[in-house]
C-alpha cells in the first residue's frame, strides 16, 4: 500500500471538502443578506405605492421562505446533490407533514383568506380569537397583537378565522357606556339635564352622534341614568375615565346623596 498515495488522496479530498464547506457557508452567508436586502427593497417600493402594510409584511414573509428553501436547494447542488430527488423527497415529505401539521396548513389558508376579505390591518383595535389589542402583525400562520397591557401576543389565523371579528377602528366612533347611579328622592329629569352639561365639556366627545343621556332603568336603590357619550377609538379611555370623573362631579355639586339599597319589611298583623 503506498502511504503517500493515500496521504496525497486525503489531503487532496480534505482540501477540496474544506473549500466546498468554506464556499458554502459563504455562500449562505451573502444568500441571507441578499434575501434581506430584496425583502427590504420590496417593503420599501409597496410602502412607497402606499400598499397596505398588513399586505407588506404577508407577502414578504412568503417571498422570504420561497427565497430560502431555493438558496438550501443552490447549496445542495454545489455540493453535487441531485435537487430534483430532493426536491421530490420534499414533496413527499411536504405530504406527511402537511397530514401531521393539518392545523398550521388551515391557519395559513385562514391568512390567506384575512388577507382577501381585509377584516383588519396593522394597527387597527380589535377583538380576535378572544384577545384584545392592536394588530402588530399578520404573519404566515399567526397574527401577532400587543394587548392594552403591553404584552406581545400570537393567535393562530384559523382560531381568528373561525370566531367573531371584532375591529373598533373600523367605524369612525365607538360608544362609551356608563350608569350613573342616583339615590332615591333624586330628579331623574334634572340629572340628565345636569349631566348632559357635563358630558358636553369633556374633551374629544363626538358631536354627531350626540351624547346619550336617558333614563335607563329604576332600581331600589334609585333611578339608574344611561351616560353614552362617542368618541374616536384613539380617546376611548380618556372619555371613559372623564365621563366617570364627570359623574362623580355632578353628583358632588348637585349635593345628592348616595344610593343606599331600601329594604322593604312587610308586618304581618295577627288576625
Amino acid at each position: 500500500m503506498d502511504m503517500h498515495a493515500i496521504q496525497l488522496f486525503l489531503s487532496t479530498t480534505v482540501t477540496e471538502l474544506a473549500i466546498k464547506v468554506v464556499a458554502a457557508i459563504l455562500f449562505w452567508v451573502i444568500g441571507r443578506w441578499l434575501i434581506s436586502k430584496v425583502i427590504a427593497i420590496m417593503s420599501m417600493t409597496m410602502s412607497r405605492n402606499h400598499v397596505d402594510p398588513t399586505l407588506t409584511k404577508y407577502l414578504g414573509s412568503i417571498v422570504a421562505v420561497a427565497l430560502n428553501i431555493a438558496l438550501v436547494l443552490g447549496i445542495l447542488g454545489y455540493f453535487g446533490i441531485q435537487t430534483t430527488s430532493f426536491a421530490a423527497m420534499l414533496a413527499g415529505a411536504g405530504v406527511a407533514i402537511g397530514a401531521a401539521w393539518s392545523g398550521l396548513l388551515g391557519n395559513f389558508a385562514a391568512g390567506a383568506f384575512m388577507l382577501v376579505l381585509r377584516p383588519f390591518k396593522v394597527g387597527d383595535f380589535v377583538s380576535i380569537g378572544g384577545v384584545v389589542g392592536t394588530v402588530h402583525e399578520l404573519g404566515l400562520f399567526g397574527t401577532t397583537i400587543v394587548t392594552p397591557d403591553n404584552v406581545l401576543t400570537v393567535v393562530g389565523n384559523g382560531k381568528i378565522f373561525g370566531e367573531t371579528i371584532q375591529n373598533f377602528d373600523a367605524l369612525p366612533v365607538r360608544r362609551v357606556d356608563r350608569i350613573a347611579q342616583l339615590a332615591n328622592g333624586v330628579d331623574p329629569l334634572d340629572a340628565i339635564a345636569r349631566l348632559q352639561a357635563a358630558v358636553a365639556q369633556i374633551p374629544n366627545v363626538a358631536q354627531s352622534p350626540a351624547p346619550e343621556i336617558n333614563l335607563l332603568d329604576m332600581k331600589l336603590e334609585g333611578p339608574q341614568i344611561a351616560v353614552r357619550p362617542y368618541t374616536a377609538n384613539a380617546n376611548y379611555w380618556q372619555v371613559y375615565f372623564a365621563t366617570n370623573e364627570a359623574i362623580v362631579k355632578v353628583c358632588a355639586e348637585a349635593g345628592w346623596p348616595a344610593p343606599a339599597l331600601t329594604q322593604i319589611h312587610k308586618v304581618q298583623q295577627a288576625a
